[in-house]
């Protein structure tokens, strides 16, 4: 008799990581599929991670305290209000178990992360998806009438995975005072260094007006550390602490660690690269639109195609010019499920930017 598995984990979605690229006669391949920054490691990175590997017979400071310390300077927050994992999605597994159970409700936009509906079921919690807007943006005004007495956490995603727009400030803000103060706010901020609108929402800010707001982040991103995944969640500190009661010990390696440092230490020369990939990202969108596609504003390092019933035979034409991208296909044939359907298409080197417009001058 074969192991009884939880119901609840038997029926998990499987989170579909981007694929690789796909080789094509005579064309350098291109992955546009996971929002990585193109650029290699930094030489100082790169020495910092190499110096440490050579203690890789040592168990990693399992309070990262060197990084805890660093961080907090950079933001200017106390270190007990910063939790570490491994990536922010990692973290924001911890939280979700921290404050739900069986049959609690979790609020989010769909279409949102894909790792949103696995990480609430996890604990048992039951996912609320409110559709975005025309503008592919998230409908604050739905899901602040979708909280309820069930209701343990609102996840909120300012850029939105996949879609690109941000939350602005002032939104975000009347739907804090709108939500209850024991219902746990998340604000995802992944891809925040990338954001160029003055109006986007600061979640820092947030945290000294309200306690029950908790800002998730990463250096997957903007800083090229995605292989080492490093994330972190700022919060009030005792929410903080449960997030780190459940956090798997020495989940963040030693060389992940360094990482961080030597990374906050050439955060200026990361940032500039930062600075050319939201160029591209903004040439990109107006090629684009200059192709007569409606494409929604993005502030993260991709742009999302709306595809609709006709994502998969986009995303095949991508990968016959050896680009892999972000399929999304549509779960049905109802307009909801049409509307969120799509390609999330990261902004990668100049050549893979270009071919992206050649491609989709065909669609």
């Amino acid at each position: 008799m074969p192991v009884r598995i939880r119901p609840d984990v038997a029926a998990l979605p499987v989170y579909r990581a981007g694929r690789p690229p796909q080789a094509a006669p005579g064309l350098t391949p291109y992955k546009l599929s996971s929002n990585e920054n193109p650029y290699p490691p930094l030489p100082g990175v790169m020495a910092a991670v190499q110096a440490a590997a050579g203690a890789m017979n040592r168990y990693p400071d399992a309070g990262n305290t060197a990084i805890t310390a660093a961080l907090a300077a950079r933001l200017g927050v106390d270190g007990e209000q910063i939790a570490f994992g491994t990536g922010s999605v990692a973290v924001l597994y911890q939280l979700l178990q921290a404050v739900c159970g069986p049959g609690d409700e979790v609020v989010h936009a769909w279409r949102s992360f894909e790792a949103y509906p696995i990480a609430i079921r996890l604990p048992g919690a039951v996912g609320v998806g409110v559709p975005l807007t025309d503008r592919a943006e998230h409908d604050l005004e739905a899901m602040a009438a979708a909280v309820t007495e069930r209701t343990r956490a609102v996840l909120v995603c300012t850029p939105n995975n996949p879609t690109g727009p941000v939350v602005r400030h002032e939104e975000l803000v009347r739907f804090c005072e709108r939500v209850p103060r024991d219902v746990m706010v998340v604000v995802d901020e992944a891809y925040v260094e990338f954001v160029r609108d003055p109006d986007a929402a600061r979640g820092l800010d947030l945290l000294a007006d309200f306690d029950n707001v908790v800002v998730l982040r990463t250096f997957s991103k903007a800083y090229g550390l995605a292989g080492f995944r490093v994330g972190y969640s700022v919060c009030e500190p005792g929410l903080a602490a449960a997030v780190r009661a459940v956090t798997l010990p020495f989940g963040v390696s030693s060389v992940a660690q360094s990482a961080v440092l030597a990374s906050l230490e050439a955060e200026p020369a990361l940032l500039e690269r930062v600075d050319t990939l939201v160029a591209a990202r903004t040439s990109l969108l107006a090629g684009l639109r200059g192709l007569g596609l409606d494409v929604p504003d993005s502030e993260g390092n991709f742009v999302w195609l709306p595809a609709g019933a006709r994502t998969a035979e986009w995303a095949a034409a991508l990968e016959r010019a050896a680009l892999t991208v972000r399929p999304f296909p549509p779960t049905g044939d109802d307009p909801v499920a049409l509307a969120a359907a799509g390609l999330r298409v990261s902004v990668g080197e100049d050549e893979a930017n270009a071919r992206v417009l050649e491609v989709a001058a065909r669609f």
